[in-house]
């Protein structure tokens, strides 16, 4: 490992070599994430659902067991706390997949305050991400062909040599792939990993840290890079299509109120995707972009450049950039201070690859 961070209160890979090769790696082969720092809020109890509805703004009515849901939680001023992967495991029995380590207290916090018959926990649930053009043959070969019938977004359960694991068709990427996610973890993490890694090497597969050159390629935000308590969903998940019809919903959750005021009122400034001209920025986790890169306009500083990077694939600088919302229609130019120097931005739409 050649770079880690602290995540969650605990060490994180961020890569292992070459980030160009690991993205490559990634889009071409298969790869292998260490996504412990992701650790599961579990709810159970009779009212674990009512609790799970509350926290998050996505609407649960039509949550499935074994489907999943991107839900992101906001505080009750509308500011973004985290935002997890939901898991529906069982009727009554949910998993926040988060690297935040806020929404563990917040979820108690809400639980004790609702007075609904919930229990709340983190588990002994520990993932791991297969991502990349072969990480189906991988989990094939791991899991059988039942596999492929997992939709986007969806689980199932299964053993694998003696483990428990729940394996979701989910990822911080857009070329395809699973999590992993096992019980007992502080009993057979290694075990896992060895197994996994295992099954992939006569597909290539390769050990890397999340490659946030194809995350940003997809248009997928960071939490604390791209979202923050300061930010709320419309000022940086407004392209969601099911952003303002959840927010609308009968059951009443944290932050409703104030995100309603929100859209209603309109908001003065939007993260929007943006190519940057100039030498190459990197590959983001090689050290290039220790901060947010400042935005300007009319010789005035009007944001920030929250991510950036170099795409090998389309051979270009490209970011997202928190600029007001009168700067952020497609073909606006501002321009950007890099580590180069300062350098012209267009306004384009993301996400850049699907």
């Amino acid at each position: 490992m050649e770079a880690y961070s602290v995540v969650n209160h605990q060490y994180h890979p961020r890569r292992y070599g070459n980030p160009v090769e690991e993205y490559w790696a990634l889009v071409n082969d298969v790869t292998l994430w260490d996504v412990g720092a992701e650790r599961q809020v579990e709810i159970t109890g009779p009212d674990a659902f009512e609790l799970t509805n509350m926290l998050t703004l996505r609407d649960l009515s039509d949550l499935e067991v074994e489907q999943c849901k991107y839900a992101l939680i906001t505080t009750q001023d509308g500011g973004v706390l985290s935002d997890p992967i939901l898991l529906r495991v069982e009727e009554q029995r949910f998993w926040f997949s988060t690297a935040e380590s806020t929404l563990l207290p917040w979820a108690l916090a809400a639980a004790h305050w609702s007075g609904l018959d919930v229990h709340v926990q983190e588990a002994d649930v520990g993932p791991v991400q297969v991502q990349g053009k072969k990480s189906v043959e991988v989990m094939v070969d791991l899991f059988g062909e039942s596999i492929r019938d997992i939709r986007h977004y969806w689980l199932k359960r299964y053993q694998l040599d003696g483990m428990d694991v729940v394996v979701s068709k989910t990822g911080f990427t857009n070329v395809g792939g699973f999590e992993i996610y096992l019980e007992k973890a502080s009993q057979h993490a290694d075990r896992l990993w060895e197994t996994v890694y295992e099954a992939g090497q006569q597909h290539g597969m390769r050990v890397t840290g999340p490659v946030h050159i194809n995350r940003m390629e997809a248009g997928i935000l960071s939490y604390d890079a791209d979202m923050t308590l300061d930010t709320n969903p419309f000022e940086v998940a407004f392209h969601y299509p099911w952003l303002e019809r959840e927010i609308d919903q009968e059951t009443p959750f944290i932050g409703q109120p104030a995100l309603q005021q929100i859209r209603d009122q309109g908001v003065d400034r939007k993260l929007v995707g943006v190519e940057i001209a100039g030498e190459p920025l990197g590959s983001y986790t090689d050290g290039s972009m220790p901060e947010a890169f400042p935005v300007h306009y009319n010789e005035q500083q009007v944001g920030f450049v929250s991510s950036a990077c170099y795409s090998p694939r389309l051979e270009k600088n490209i970011g997202f950039a928190m600029v007001p919302t009168e700067l952020a229609d497609n073909g606006t130019t501002i321009q950007v201070e890099t580590r180069h120097g300062r350098e012209s931005a267009t306004v384009v739409d993301k996400p850049f690859l699907t």
